[in-house]
């Protein structure tokens, strides 16, 4: 699932549901999610382990930019994460694409389909 831009979780996802509070009715539980940043507030690191605890968490964070506030709540969580990757895998990357993730080496690879 990609999201283009930033997302706070405080504020752009539902702790309980996993939905995206965009209006689409996309949730981010059981996907691999890929965007951006983050923004905001340090409560976003608990409402990344709220997502876990409830069962609606991502399966993986693939991110830019992760700041210390998506680390802190992937390792509460237990989510992989991978920061830093090129700019292109945002750009190139659609929902419904398979996307494999190896957090310990910080690979990604994107099988487009």
């Amino acid at each position: 699932m990609v999201v283009r831009g930033p997302i706070s979780f405080l504020g752009d996802v539902d702790p309980r549901t996993g939905e995206l509070r965009d209006g689409t009715g996309r949730s981010v539980a059981g996907r691999i999610l890929v965007f951006e940043s983050g923004r905001g507030s340090t409560v976003g690191s608990y409402v990344i382990y709220a997502l876990a605890e409830n069962g609606v968490a991502p399966k993986a964070m693939i991110v830019l930019r992760a700041e210390p506030i998506i680390v802190t709540g992937c390792v509460l969580a237990g989510i992989p994460l991978v920061d830093r990757v090129p700019k292109q895998i945002l750009e190139t990357t659609r929902d419904g694409d398979l996307i494999e993730v190896d957090a310990y080496r910080g690979e990604v690879i994107v099988h487009q389909g």
